[in-house]
């Protein structure tokens, strides 16, 4: 393997579309049968071959991730067989950070120690919620009893990196019951804590029930409670915010998302995957039939793509930032050749003025206020 300081680092998205079950709120693509498993593999691999030849000595590989869908579901020797191809046909960092996302009701101890065996190195669980109304809610196939048991299996099984997503503003559920669900977490020794607000997203079953008066969704100000509290309680137990979702135990932050943030190039692979290599972005066909056509016929399945212009690149680097870690003024000054305070001079005295923002070592950055609102300041600054 050559030297790899040098060169930059990239990431690798893996979709894999298998679910037991689609819940009523997920936009994801996914497929309840599992028949296609298999060629997928194939075209995978294929996939991968015909894009390690253009950029295989263009960067070094620093994340894998493996999403979906339910990654966990298939057996640990197909995550094998393709980490296998990836780090005979990639430069690779030696300390890499590989991701699996996983259901509590698709593995136990055993099948974890394989994949721990096989290369994965971090676990992410689609925990959810502890309770039992919420996950029925939600149409999880799994309960608050399986929930508890998975987090004591990957512990169990050796992962010291594990995630767990849980997701708050459910219909019915109340502040208390989102209290619960944060004590729950901070019980175990786990490092990642990842939150989402529940989302309406087109298409869905949710949506329709919304849509159709069936169900509704929480307040915006219970909403708002629910995630003030999630920013003041997470730090109190050990998990600092780096990005508006995510929270980490010091050195536990999730690379791959980072590297998504600080719009570092990665190369996504797997039905409706996308991919971002300087300032090109392209997507695949959704449909896993055309997915599998498009690889045999162009050992590639690109729907789309387009090429970035400075305009869209300037109001990426002004989303992203202020979502994470924040945005470092020297670099973006130079990047754009615009000083960004002085360019929204009054809006930004208004940010300060109400403890909004904050700027440290020339980084500006939002306050747990200013998180509440990250979607309206970046729609004061972006062109």
């Amino acid at each position: 393997m050559n030297e790899i300081t040098e060169l930059k680092p990239f990431s690798i998205y893996i979709h894999l579309p298998f679910c037991n079950v689609k819940c009523n709120y997920c936009d994801f693509y996914v497929i309840i049968k599992q028949e296609r498993k298999h060629q997928l593999l194939y075209s995978l691999l294929k996939e991968i071959e015909y894009f390690a030849e253009i950029y295989s000595t263009k960067g070094f590989l620093q994340t894998v991730y493996f999403g979906g869908g339910t990654p966990s579901i298939v057996e640990p020797e197909y995550i094998e067989t393709i980490l296998s191809r990836i780090k005979k046909l990639f430069q690779h960092a030696e300390d890499w950070e590989v991701t699996l996302e996983s259901n509590p009701n698709t593995f136990d101890e055993t099948k974890l120690k394989e994949f721990k065996s096989v290369g994965i190195n971090r676990l992410s669980i689609g925990v959810q919620s502890f309770l039992d109304e919420d996950l029925k809610f939600l149409t999880r196939d799994h309960d608050s009893k399986k929930a508890f048991e998975s987090i004591e299996n990957a512990i169990k099984s050796g992962f010291e990196n594990i995630n767990i997503d849980l997701i708050f503003s459910i219909p019915g559920q109340t502040v208390d019951d989102w209290k619960k669900n944060l004590a729950f977490a901070v019980s175990f020794p786990i490092t990642h804590i990842s939150t989402y607000s529940l989302t309406l997203e087109p298409g869905t079953s949710l949506y329709y029930q919304v849509k159709h008066g069936l169900t509704y969704l929480s307040s915006i100000e219970q909403d708002a409670d629910m995630y003030e509290y999630v920013m003041d309680f997470l730090p109190e137990h050990g998990f600092f915010q780096y990005e508006v979702s995510n929270f980490a135990k010091n050195g536990f932050e999730s690379v791959h998302n980072l590297n998504y943030w600080y719009r570092i190039n990665y190369l996504g692979f797997g039905p409706s995957s996308h991919s971002l290599w300087d300032n090109r972005r392209w997507h695949n066909y959704k449909n896993i039939t055309r997915y599998d056509e498009s690889i045999k016929k162009n050992h590639h399945a690109i729907k789309n793509e387009e090429f970035l212009n400075p305009n869209e690149i300037y109001n990426e680097r002004i989303y992203l930032g202020l979502r994470s870690k924040g945005i470092n003024l020297v670099q973006f000054e130079e990047e754009f050749g615009i000083n960004l305070l002085k360019s929204e001079e009054n809006f930004f005295n208004e940010l300060f003025k109400n403890g909004f923002v904050i700027i440290e070592n020339n980084v500006l950055k939002l306050t747990k206020k200013g998180y509440l609102l990250v979607d309206e300041i970046c729609e004061q600054l972006i062109i």
